[in-house]
């Protein structure tokens, strides 16, 4: 038997409540006079909370690979994220409530600005300085006035948060891998669509045509004057979290990506009244009797660490502590707090390093630690372990596995 037959033969279902807290990209590297932002917040809910709990590191996908968002939150879901791929389009259409069709291609795009230099475009800004979400809005307007279709494949755009945005490609024949269009970095031409499989013909030339469009519509702008494309996908086949684990899920996120991943895996995505951590907490004490499986998704310490911000992500990791009394007088059963990769400050972007784990239950070992640091977690009793074994420990803490075997 493999590891799903194991979990869908002896998994339960009874009323324990499991709440899962991903602060994205929460992990960190000692820089700042030798701390991290871990070390440098006042948190002393977290603190208190980590000296009766079990402390402990996880790794996303291998040793030394830094992950996407898409894998490192699969694997917190308990998937191995090697062996189920899903392009981040996909989580972000899924995110915005598009219906997607099966053959339909998604695209995750980011509003970018770029200048020319010597005939050739430069990015100097990959997300056009996190522009405002009202203008993301005209602009998706706009390009959706002025590009219907590129041949015969029909071409939608709808926006996102911020820079962010999906295209969605719909024709025949339209199969294959194509490589990102984002060079990750400042300073880089933007790429090519460039076909990773041969299959791929016929998408690479239609992703050409269509960059060129959008650089002609937007090319007298100042700041949004162009676009990367991003995780070119279709919906992949992958089982739901209730068939695996016999989970009433349900997800409370603000942004579209981690709402397609929820929505992709079986979860029931509710609607959150606002973008701050409180909002999000009230959204979880309204729903609390419904599920019991929680998923509360943190997004802007990910956002600081990607900017190059630690006294942001600092104040973020300070404003969850504040609002994390209110989570424990619904006393989960479980609680975990961790993230679905590493995004230190100082490298301005997802990083390789381990992520920092709480583990609270009635049944743990106790850490004793004093604080929720990084340091802590690499020597705590959970140890060093990879994302998706925490879903077995998060099953069997809240009496949700039976024995295996005679």
């Amino acid at each position: 038997m493999n590891r799903e037959e194991i979990f869908k033969e002896i998994s339960i279902k009874n009323d324990k409540k499991i709440l899962l807290v991903v602060m994205d990209g929460l992990g960190d590297i000692p820089y700042y006079h030798g701390k991290t932002v871990l070390e440098i917040a006042h948190k002393p809910n977290l603190d208190a909370l980590a000296g009766i709990s079990e402390l402990g590191s996880v790794i996303p996908v291998l040793p030394g690979v830094t992950p996407g968002s898409g894998p490192g939150h699969l694997s917190l879901f308990g998937y191995e994220p090697t062996k189920y791929e899903i392009g981040r389009g996909v989580l972000e259409a899924l995110g915005l409530g598009i219906d997607l069709e099966p053959l339909d291609i998604a695209i995750r795009g980011n509003f970018c600005t770029v200048k020319e230099e010597n005939g050739k475009l430069i990015v100097v800004d990959r997300r056009a300085g996190r522009i405002p979400t009202e203008e993301n809005v005209e602009l998706c307007k706009l390009l959706s006035s002025k590009i219907k279709c590129i041949e015969d494949v029909e071409v939608s755009f709808t926006p996102g948060m911020e820079h962010r945005f999906v295209i969605v490609l719909r024709g025949e024949n339209l199969g294959g891998i194509v490589e990102d269009t984002d060079p990750q970095k400042e300073g880089l031409p933007p790429k090519d669509p460039i076909p990773v499989t041969e299959d791929a013909k016929k998408l690479t030339e239609i992703l050409k045509k269509l960059t060129a469009e959008i650089r002609e519509v937007l090319k007298s702008r100042k700041y949004a004057n162009f676009v990367l494309l991003r995780g070119i996908s279709r919906i992949p086949n992958i089982p739901s979290m209730e068939e695996l684990f016999k989970l009433n899920p349900c997800a409370i996120a603000v942004y579209p990506m981690y709402k397609g991943l929820a929505k992709l895996v079986g979860m029931k995505v509710i609607d959150v009244n606002g973008e701050t951590i409180s909002h999000e907490v009230e959204k979880l004490k309204e729903v609390w009797n419904e599920f019991d499986f929680f998923y509360l998704h943190i997004k802007k310490t990910d956002s600081y660490g990607e900017d190059g911000n630690l006294s942001g992500k600092v104040k973020v990791i300070e404003e969850f502590d504040r609002v994390l009394p209110e989570i424990l007088k619904l006393k989960p059963d479980v609680l975990v707090i961790t993230c679905d990769h590493s995004t230190p400050a100082i490298l301005k972007g997802h990083s390789w390093h381990p992520c920092p784990v709480l583990f609270y239950s009635p049944y743990v070992f106790p850490s004793g630690a004093d604080s929720f640091t990084e340091k802590n977690c690499l020597r705590g009793t959970l140890k060093v372990t990879y994302s998706y074994e925490l879903m077995g420990l998060m099953l069997a803490h809240s009496g949700k596995l039976i024995k295996f075997g005679a």
